[in-house]
């Protein structure tokens, strides 16, 4: 199991942040995500909306990789649920792959709030757990993976 964490400042509020967060797919800066549906969406008694979307996403995972577990196509997809708070001003994505598995699971969990000193900002806190089952290299395949969501973090 390989875990990976980051955090970001925005220098965007809170609103805008998370207006652009629940808008950023299809994104051409991040063409491996092919397409969004949304599932199910509610306001609760709160005043906070819960999101379950799908999407649909296209991997580039290197030939070798792609040998070493046996996978052909590179088409996955991947559930997320939100839940955005106006009156806490949090926003909370965890998302988590349901194709493949059997070989691999990454469980995403995104928390933008606004920065406590800097009400103009936001932070975001991203954690995401990754575990490879089944394969024979399975913490390199997981580092590997790991530098893919960094890299697309940034």
């Amino acid at each position: 199991m390989k875990i990976w964490t980051s955090e970001h400042v925005f220098d965007h509020s809170w609103e805008t942040v998370t207006t652009a967060a629940m808008q950023k797919y299809p994104n051409p800066m991040n063409p491996s995500v092919v397409g969004v549906d949304v599932l199910a969406r509610h306001v609760d008694p709160g005043g906070k909306l819960h999101s379950h979307r799908l999407l649909s996403t296209k991997w580039g995972i290197p030939s070798i990789v792609k040998s070493i577990i046996g996978m052909r196509r590179t088409k996955m997809y991947v559930q997320e649920h939100s839940v955005v708070d106006p009156v806490e001003k949090t926003t909370e994505l965890r998302s988590s792959n349901i194709s493949f598995t059997n070989l691999v699971l990454v469980d995403e969990r995104l928390v933008y709030k606004p920065h406590p000193h800097k009400p103009d900002k936001t932070i975001l806190t991203q954690e995401a757990v990754i575990s490879v089952k089944g394969v024979s290299l399975s913490s390199y395949l997981e580092g590997l993976m790991a530098n893919t969501i960094s890299s697309n973090a940034n």
